[in-house]
């Protein structure tokens, strides 16, 4: 029986799980809390207190306050260490989280917001609070920082499908009415392509981005990931700085096997050459995800796996393909 492989998770998938694992730390805490708050209804210095005793069992909570259904808060701002005055009747009532739909079970967790305050990515937590009668009082509100948070899900995969992203506007209308000058790049490209290729595939650079048109690129290194190193075009004219990278196996988790890296240096060449209005200006390869990206004259971006790239072939891009 096949097994199908499970899919890397999506940005999207990443945020969800994230928002799942919050919602289940939070919602019986607030459920507990915001029934003792019932009692005290109306009295600012009675809910000041239950809400100062139930801090503690909010986990990561930043705020704690209550508003009632119109979105005046009824109480202060209670924080770990006490009461912070000057929020009593404040009305919260155009904040994000006030205008989002409350899910018919009673709590909600909001989208990330800017806080007013801080000024900072923040989330707020309310929990409806209901009267013994069964007439809604309010919310219990809980306010966080996301700094604060713990990072419950995994990190999401960059997806590796191609992704077209458009330019600026008026760089694609005045197209046709600029034509490609040749580069100092240009000019000696094809010593240029091989000093990058030597750098991919023997000196340790992982990521490349070729600037054709300011005649540089930048580079990232396996031992030195953090940092890069521009290259401009004196240096790519001088093949001796091949000599400052010493030459070490081509990893073997890279993506992009070794022996691709000429080709596909050899088709953004051919790219950057083949029209004098519509051009590649920029390019970038990354090893290890196996991605490509493409910037052409009409500021238009594209992101591929670098097999896609390939097999598209420059037919493709000049609208000759079958």
């Amino acid at each position: 029986m096949k097994i199908d492989k499970p899919l890397d998770p999506t940005w999207q998938d990443s945020i969800f799980r994230q928002r799942e694992e919050l919602a289940r730390m939070l919602k019986e805490p607030l459920i507990l809390l915001a029934k003792k708050c019932v009692s005290e209804w109306g009295d600012r210095h009675l809910l000041n207190k239950v809400l100062q005793q139930g801090f503690s069992g909010i986990p990561y909570c930043c705020y704690l306050y209550i508003i009632n259904v119109e979105g005046v808060q009824l109480s202060d701002n209670i924080i770990d260490s006490g009461i912070t005055p000057g929020y009593y009747q404040k009305n919260r009532s155009e904040r994000p989280y006030m205008k989002e739909a409350m899910p018919a079970w009673g709590f909600l967790l909001s989208d990330a917001y800017i806080s007013l305050d801080a000024h900072r990515p923040s989330i707020t937590a309310l929990q409806i609070i209901v009267s013994d009668a069964g007439t809604q009082l309010g919310y219990l509100c809980a306010e966080f920082d996301l700094r604060r948070l713990p990072v419950t899900s995994a990190l999401y995969i960059e997806p590796v499908k191609w992704r077209q992203i458009k330019g600026d506007p008026s760089i694609r209308g005045a197209l046709f009415r600029q034509s490609r000058i040749e580069s100092l790049m240009d000019l000696n490209i094809e010593n240029a392509m091989s000093i990058i290729e030597e750098l991919l595939t023997e000196c340790r650079v992982f990521q490349c981005q070729i600037h054709f048109s300011s005649s540089q690129i930048t580079i990232w290194t396996t031992d030195d990931p953090l940092r890069y190193r521009i290259l401009d075009q004196e240096i790519l004219g001088d093949t001796d700085i091949c000599l400052l990278y010493p030459s070490q196996p081509y990893p073997v988790d890279a993506d992009i096997p070794r022996n691709e890296i000429s080709r596909i240096l050899g088709e953004m060449q051919a790219l950057r050459m083949i029209d004098t209005n519509i051009y590649l200006r920029m390019a970038s390869i990354n090893i290890f995800n196996g991605m490509v990206s493409l910037t052409f004259s009409c500021d238009g971006s594209h992101y591929m796996h670098y097999d896609e790239f390939l097999n598209k072939g420059i037919g493709f891009w000049t609208g000759q393909a079958a």
